[in-house]
Order: structure tokens, then C-alpha cells, then sequence
């Protein structure tokens, strides 16, 4: 399985690569996601040979059916891939490409605004968007699940909880 964060930029997704996880020794990456609530807290880090690439990042999300596919499925091992997100208009797209409302290109009016030409669809305009993943990959056997109450036994969850969560909150 991959866990890909997503970046709107592709220099930003190469710069934190080659600056940052390029030094990160595969054993020593650590994945943790703390459930709150309906939302979990997908955070990552690792010591690397560079101390100043000592570094960790953490996005709070919802759940969802991917997060909980993972969660079953991983078998203690992903790939750590990096992705660039791009938002991409009906002429930017082939025919079969899926739009967010979930018709094809080609169900939209080229002329018109890209209209959906679904009457029960409110869709006024087609938009959609593509995932490129980047070339290099790390593999991390350091995965771990946790709920709330546990973060203080985990150094990398506690340290991100307590000055993303719980500093700000006093």
C-alpha cells in the first residue's frame, strides 16, 4: 500500500524530498494516526544521519473508506510516495476522464460553460483533477494506530499533538 501526501506544487513535493526524506533511513521512518473523534491525525517523521533534516509533518483528516482500507490492509508495510495535485478543466481531459460529479467528459457541453448535460446533475461547470506521483519511494515498517488517550506512550505523536493541540488550546 502508499501513503502519498499531496502537494500543489511540484517543486515543493521535489525540494522536501531531496532536502528532507532523501536522508531518511527507511527503518527509522514512523507513520502514526490518532483517532479524535471522526478525524485522525496523520503524522510522519524519522531521525535521519542529518539532524537538521530531523523533521516531521502532520495533516488532521477525515475519516474515510481509504483511511479505513489502510488500516485493515497495510500488513505493517507502505511505500512513502510523494504526489503533486493538479485541477484539470473539461480541455485539459480526455472523453472518459471523471468529472467531481461523477459523469464523464464527454456527458459535459464543450460549448456551453462544460455544463453537465445530466438533467438531475447541478454541475455548471467540469472539473476534475490528476494525481502524479513522484518517481522515489521509501518503505516504512514503522505504522501505528492510535487513539488519544494512548499519544503520551508515542514520543512522535505526543510531540505533535501537544504543540499543534494541546499548547494552543491553554
Amino acid at each position: 500500500m502508499n501513503v502519498v501526501p499531496l502537494f500543489g506544487d511540484r517543486k515543493e513535493a521535489s525540494s522536501l524530498w531531496h532536502d528532507t526524506i532523501h536522508w531518511w533511513l527507511d527503518p527509522s521512518i514512523k507513520i502514526r494516526f490518532v483517532e479524535i473523534d471522526d478525524n485522525y491525525w496523520f503524522i510522519i517523521g524519522s531521525d535521519s544521519q542529518r539532524p537538521e533534516s530531523n523533521f516531521s509533518f502532520f495533516k488532521v483528516l477525515p475519516k474515510s473508506e481509504n483511511y479505513e482500507r489502510f488500516k485493515k490492509g497495510h500488513g505493517g508495510e507502505a511505500y512513502l510516495r510523494l504526489g503533486v495535485y493538479a485541477k484539470k478543466l473539461r480541455k485539459d481531459v480526455k472523453n472518459d476522464a471523471l468529472c467531481d460529479c461523477g459523469h464523464t467528459a464527454e456527458d459535459h457541453d464543450e460549448g456551453d460553460g462544460d455544463v453537465c448535460l445530466y438533467k438531475e446533475c447541478n454541475c455548471k461547470k467540469f472539473s476534475s483533477f490528476q494525481v502524479t506521483l513522484l518517481k522515489k519511494k521509501k518503505t516504512i515498517t514503522d505504522i501505528a494506530f492510535l487513539e488519544e488517550k494512548n499519544v503520551k506512550e508515542d514520543p512522535l505523536a505526543w510531540n505533535c499533538l501537544y504543540i499543534n493541540k494541546y499548547s494552543k488550546s491553554n
